[in-house]
């Protein structure tokens, strides 16, 4: 599938494939014969910015409104840096899509724990100018991955927490047979640019077909932080554990795709601060699960 080094994770009957090398995205999540990820436009698609697959969103997920957001009482202008939009001039999904510098610290069959230092990349703290490493600590077992995100200070400044995930996961059935569950949480509304409006709907806990609707909305999250995809048979579930308390959903009407993505903060939240701050000599961890089982 790829020239890149792969790192494979497996463990009774599930398999996992991670790119080290390129943006630590993940490419392949097997159990029983079934693939969970989707990679549209495949690996070229992804160099050239654009998200496949499991991919690390960091250290913003989402859009911004703008070039320019001030936080932590630091001003930062992304006039002239190269950050990848989202075809209406919006930086989008900040800068490590298929970032090299990820280092393997330690893995086993089942396990994984993988560091990224951002604080060394004077290219990247243009866009973001908060010194930090990123710690991936990988789990595998049967049908089941779990995924840490740990963000640590390594400069004398807090950091501002926006990251997430965006696991494109494959339909368990046609769009028509496939369900979204959501838990009871509220519905942040947006405007046409995919932006919070800071208004929000209470969101029942419902089980509806996707069929021909189209998500890209954004979700704050109660008690129960369970969302899935689920067919008469089959059913991928994300739960976001300690730090997601966003999520978004994102299947477009014809898409053959659902995306359940962990967000530790709002869209938009470098510019409105709606984000936790990481002190120097503290730590930020937030942990989400894919799960693949029988409905």
């Amino acid at each position: 599938m790829t020239d890149e080094a792969e790192l494979q994770l497996r463990a009774d009957g599930t398999d996992a494939t991670f790119l080290p090398e390129l943006g630590m995205v993940g490419i392949s999540l097997r159990h029983g014969g079934s693939e969970a990820l989707v990679l549209p436009g495949g690996l070229d698609a992804y160099r050239g910015g654009h998200v496949i697959g499991l991919p690390l969103l960091a250290p913003w997920a989402n859009r911004l409104s703008g070039r320019h957001y001030e936080v932590a009482g630091v001003d930062v202008d992304l006039s002239g840096v190269d950050l990848h939009d989202d075809g209406h001039g919006l930086p989008i999904h900040g800068t490590m899509t298929a970032q090299q510098g990820w280092q393997v610290a330690a893995s086993t069959d089942t396990s994984a724990r993988v560091r990224f230092d951002y604080g060394a990349r004077p290219d990247l703290l243009r866009a973001f100018p908060f010194p930090h490493e990123i710690v991936l600590d990988l789990e595998l077992s049967d049908g089941r991955l779990g995924v840490a995100t740990t963000v640590r200070p390594t400069g004398d400044r807090p950091v501002p927490v926006s990251f997430g995930w965006h696991p494109y996961l494959a339909l368990p059935g046609s769009r028509v047979e496939t369900r979204l569950r959501l838990p009871v949480c509220d519905h942040h509304l947006l405007d046409r640019r995919g932006l919070p409006t800071g208004h929000t709907e209470p969101q029942a806990a419902e089980e509806q077909p996707l069929g021909d609707r189209s998500y890209d909305d954004l979700y704050a999250l109660g008690a129960d932080r369970t969302l899935a995809l689920v067919a008469d048979d089959r059913m991928v579930t994300v739960a976001m554990e300690d730090g997601y308390a966003f999520a978004q959903v994102y299947s477009p009407a014809d898409a053959p795709f659902g995306c359940l993505e962990p967000m530790t903060a709002p869209t938009n939240a470098l510019v409105t601060g709606d984000c936790p701050l990481i002190e120097p000599g503290d730590e930020f961890t937030a942990r989400f699960t894919v799960t693949m089982s029988e409905a």
